[in-house]
């Protein structure tokens, strides 16, 4: 199983990215695909997921801004970021975790960098 995240970039606050993952091999099992984020010198914290049954989960901090979506073959979820502020600068990383215990993949990392 591969993930690879694509979108980040430089926006003015106020603006919008839509960051994509790509899963490259198996769903049987899948249960929930989420983005994840590290600002720099922080730890990392999850931003958003979607459940297998379309469950969705948002940070306090992202919510009605940010929306998280995936396409009905479940291999690509999406960040929709709206609104976006110097804070949400960070680096985004995908995540899968499946049924089985422990088994879960993170993406490379794709840098988000929101300027006032």
């Amino acid at each position: 199983v591969q993930l690879v995240e694509s979108g980040g970039g430089l926006v003015q606050a106020g603006g919008s990215l839509r960051l994509s993952c790509v899963l490259s091999g198996s769903i049987f099992g899948l249960k929930r695909m989420g983005w994840y984020r590290q600002p720099t010198g922080k730890q990392r914290e999850l931003v958003a997921a979607i459940a297998a049954d379309g469950t969705t989960d948002y940070a306090d901090s992202v919510k009605g801004r940010f929306t998280i979506s995936r396409d009905n073959a479940k291999t690509t979820v999406y960040l929709q970021m709206n609104t976006l502020k110097p804070e949400d600068t960070a680096v985004y990383y995908c995540n899968v975790h499946y049924d089985r215990p422990g088994l879960e993949r993170w993406g490379q990392g794709t840098l988000v960098t929101v300027s006032s």
